[in-house]
């Protein structure tokens, strides 16, 4: 399919709880390909529905090599003691800040002919999982920030450029 926009920071559609989806039809394999193609750019591990403009659960991930999608992500477990991680995000350019995060994390949810599907992972894919995870439920990972550290982001948002 395409490349879709990314959604900024203060766009409405990332601050709303995504629909899960229950029918995989044309539109819905039409979204999955353009998830992956949204993805595949360099520098991109994650991205949600929600980020090109859709309001539906799903999400794609491109980490070391692994490029894949989810529908229906539910984060199914997690493990280890959250330790801060620097973590940035498409929808909130040029920033980075420390960011809780387990060290390892599981999805579930299913592939577009509805058989259920796990990943799971360490490292990146582990805070790729539960930052896109976190966008469908609504939250951007400015949200997660420790309180010192969301202050000095959201004056960084309120005087970048693109905002």
């Amino acid at each position: 399919m395409t490349e879709r926009p990314i959604r900024l920071f203060g766009d409405p559609v990332l601050k709303a709880r995504c629909e899960e989806i229950t029918t995989i039809d044309d539109r819905v394999r039409g979204l999955i390909a353009d998830l992956l193609d949204s993805v595949k750019l360099p520098g991109r591990a994650g991205v949600a529905a929600n980020q090109i403009g859709v309001g539906l659960r799903a999400f794609s991930y491109n980490v070391d090599g692994e490029v894949g999608y989810v529908i229906n992500p539910v984060l199914a477990e997690v493990r280890g003691e959250k330790e801060l991680i620097d973590e940035g995000c498409l929808s909130v350019p040029e920033q980075w800040h420390p960011t809780p995060r387990h060290p390892w994390a599981r999805v579930t949810g299913i592939d577009l002919d509805g058989n259920e599907i796990s990943v799971e992972g360490t490292g990146v894919l582990a805070q790729a999982l539960q930052h896109e995870t976190d966008h469908l439920d609504g939250y951007l990972y400015l949200d997660r920030l420790e309180k010192d550290e969301r202050r000095a982001a959201m004056k960084q948002v309120r005087e970048s450029t693109w905002f």
